[in-house]
C-alpha cells in the first residue's frame, strides 16, 4: 500500500512537470483589442488563473503528502513546494510563468486575482481556527496568553537590538543624505521592532495539521499570537514614528500613536461585545431564510465583515477573521436546520483556498538573494 501511494505521488509530480512545461510554452495571457478587420481571438483572460491554480494545488498536495509521510505538518510541504515553483527559474530561465507573483508590486491582472485568492484563504483559515474555540475558553487562558505574548515581544526586540548593534556599525549613506544627524540606535530599535512580528496563520495551520488545535496549550499559543500581533502593531507604530521623525528632524506624533492603540483595543472590545449581543440576534433573523446554503453564507458573511472592520481599525484582516470565529458558536446555527455542521460545510472551502496562500508565500521567496555577500554577512 505505501508503494502504491508513492507511485501516485510520483505520477502527480510528472503531471505537475507537464503543467509547468505548458505554462512555459504559453505564458500569461494578455488580452488585446482586435485590430480593424481582424477577428477577435478566443483567448480567455481567466485561463492563466486556472493554470496557476492547477499547478499550485497539485504542488501543495504533493508537498503535503511527502512531508506527512515523514511525520511533519503538511504546511511545510506546501511552503517548500512554493519555494521550488518560485525558484525553478534558476534551473531553467525559460520558466517565467510565476514571475509576476514574485514582483515587489503585483501588476499582472491574473496574478492580482491569485494573490487575492491566497489572502481569502488565510482569512478563512483563521476563521476556521477561531471556530474551534469560544470566547469563554480564550478568557480562561487570557492571563497565560498575555504573558506568553509579552515575552514573545520583549525577547525578540532586545535580541534584535543587540544583534543589530553587533553587525551594523554605521548609518547607511542613503539615510545620511536625508538626515545627516540620524542616530544609529534608531536602526537597532527598528530591527528589534521588526522581529516582534509573528505569523498567526502559520501557528494556526501547524496546530491544525498536527491535530492539536483543541488542546489548552494550543489556545494559549493562538491567544498569544493574536495579542502579539496587536502589541507588535503598537511597537511598530511607536518605532516607525521615531524613525520618521528622526529622518525629518521632527518630533514623534504621540497623538497618532495613541490613536492606533485606542482603535486597536476598541475593535477587540467591540468585537466581543457584538458577539454577546448583536450576532446571535442577526443569525436568528438570517435563519428564517429558506434559501439553500444560508448557514455557510451567513458564517462567511460575518467572517469577511469582521476582517474588513479589523483592517479599518489598523489591524490585520486575519485578526478580524479569528475574532469572528470566536464569536460564532455552533449553538448559534441550530435554527438553520442543516444536516451538516458548520465545520463540515467550511472544510471543503478551506481545503481549496488555504493551500494557495502557503504555496504563494513560498513562491515569493527569492533564493538568489542568498548569493549576495551582504545578506550572508
Amino acid at each position: 500500500m505505501p508503494n502504491r501511494r508513492l507511485v501516485k505521488v510520483l505520477l502527480a509530480a510528472l503531471l505537475l512537470s507537464a503543467a509547468l512545461t505548458l505554462a512555459q510554452d504559453h505564458g500569461p495571457v494578455t488580452v488585446r483589442p482586435a485590430a480593424a478587420g481582424q477577428q477577435q481571438g478566443h483567448e480567455d483572460p481567466v485561463t492563466p488563473v486556472l493554470l496557476a491554480l492547477a499547478i499550485i494545488l497539485g504542488a501543495a498536495k504533493i508537498g503535503g503528502e511527502l512531508f506527512e509521510r515523514i511525520g511533519q505538518p503538511a504546511v511545510l510541504g506546501e511552503l517548500i513546494a512554493g519555494v521550488i515553483l518560485g525558484n525553478i527559474i534558476l534551473l531553467n530561465p525559460g520558466w517565467t510563468f510565476f514571475e509576476p507573483l514574485r514582483a515587489e508590486r503585483i501588476t499582472e491582472h491574473w496574478a492580482i486575482v491569485l494573490d487575492a485568492i491566497a489572502r481569502v484563504g488565510v482569512i478563512l483559515l483563521l476563521f476556521e481556527v477561531g471556530l474551534e474555540s469560544t470566547v469563554g475558553e480564550m478568557r480562561k487562558v487570557g492571563v497565560s496568553s498575555f504573558l506568553v505574548a509579552l515575552i514573545g515581544v520583549i525577547a525578540p526586540f532586545f535580541l534584535g537590538y543587540i544583534v543589530s548593534s553587533l553587525f551594523v556599525k554605521e548609518v547607511p549613506p542613503s539615510i545620511l543624505q536625508l538626515s545627516p544627524a540620524f542616530d544609529i540606535n534608531n536602526i537597532h530599535i527598528f530591527i528589534g521592532a521588526i522581529l516582534c512580528a509573528t505569523s498567526v496563520g502559520i501557528s494556526a495551520r501547524v496546530l491544525k495539521d498536527l491535530g492539536k488545535i483543541r488542546m489548552p496549550e494550543s489556545k494559549i499559543i493562538l491567544g498569544a499570537a493574536v495579542i502579539d500581533d496587536v502589541l507588535g502593531l503598537m511597537i511598530l507604530a511607536v518605532v516607525g514614528g521615531i524613525v520618521v521623525a528622526a529622518e525629518g528632524g521632527g518630533q514623534v506624533s504621540l497623538g497618532n500613536i495613541l490613536q492606533i492603540i485606542l482603535v486597536s483595543m476598541g475593535f477587540l472590545v467591540c468585537s466581543l461585545f457584538a458577539g454577546l449581543t448583536f450576532v446571535p440576534k442577526a443569525l436568528n433573523a438570517l435563519a428564517r431564510f429558506r434559501t439553500q446554503g444560508m448557514m455557510i453564507v451567513s458564517a462567511i458573511l460575518f467572517c469577511f465583515l469582521f476582517s474588513w472592520l479589523a483592517n479599518l481599525a489598523g489591524l490585520a484582516a486575519i485578526i478580524g477573521a479569528f475574532a469572528a470565529g470566536l464569536i460564532l458558536e455552533e449553538v448559534h446555527f441550530t435554527r438553520f436546520g442543516e444536516k451538516c455542521s458548520l465545520h463540515e460545510m467550511l472544510n471543503p472551502v478551506t481545503t481549496l483556498f488555504v493551500p494557495v496562500f502557503f504555496v504563494l508565500m513560498g513562491i515569493q521567496v527569492r533564493l538568489e538573494t542568498f548569493s549576495h555577500g551582504s545578506v550572508l554577512g
